[in-house]
């Protein structure tokens, strides 16, 4: 029995071998799940925080602004089918990089946006992307998106988690009501 588990847990670490994760701060976390998880590649996208000095952090603390951190999105994607590249891609379209207090009308510093790297080639990656960005001429203000070093992540709580899908008609309406849908459709023609 010993050697089947050894096996299993050989095999099991095989397979996820070659999955990475990248951190994302775009506002509403359940908007940035929504956005990254049918992209093909992903794995996976979970709601959390991510930034703050505590040591942990729950959606009370976040929400009101006392622990420091920022609502943000885990993703977890297959390298040899989705680049990070093309994640920034992804989150770039499903943000308004130019809103320095937050995004649409959720306006306070946990809502800010932040490409938060885990490596010295994600951190080149990311501020190349943001001064191409810049340079394109497509939005008229500044890129106000920060580029700091990844933190713990703090998985929110299950309520949060695929908050698109189990309450799919207040999700919409948030997104709707909001201005994201409007600005997105809008900035990324």
């Amino acid at each position: 029995m010993k050697k089947i588990t050894l096996i299993f847990l050989l095999l099991l670490t095989a397979l996820n071998a070659d999955e990475k994760t990248a951190n994302f701060a775009g506002g509403c976390f359940w908007c940035m799940e929504a956005a990254f998880q049918p992209v093909k590649g992903v794995i996976s996208a979970e709601s959390g925080y991510m930034g703050g000095e505590a040591h942990t952090a729950n959606y009370q603390a976040v929400s009101e602004g006392n622990s420091g951190h920022y609502e943000v999105v885990q993703v977890r994607y297959d390298p040899d089918v989705i680049s990070y590249k093309a994640l920034l891609e992804v989150f770039w379209k499903n943000i308004d990089p130019t809103d320095e207090n937050g995004q649409f009308y959720d306006q306070a510093q946990q809502y800010q946006t932040v490409i938060f790297y885990q490596n010295q080639e994600e951190k080149v990656l990311a501020k190349a992307s943001k001064k191409a960005l810049n340079e394109s001429g497509r939005f008229s203000q500044k890129i106000a998106t920060k580029i700091k070093p990844a933190k713990e992540f703090f998985k929110a709580e299950a309520y949060h988690q695929d908050y698109f899908k189990k309450n799919s008609l207040r999700y919409q309406m948030y997104k709707k009501g909001s201005g994201r849908e409007k600005f997105l459709e809008k900035a990324w023609k």
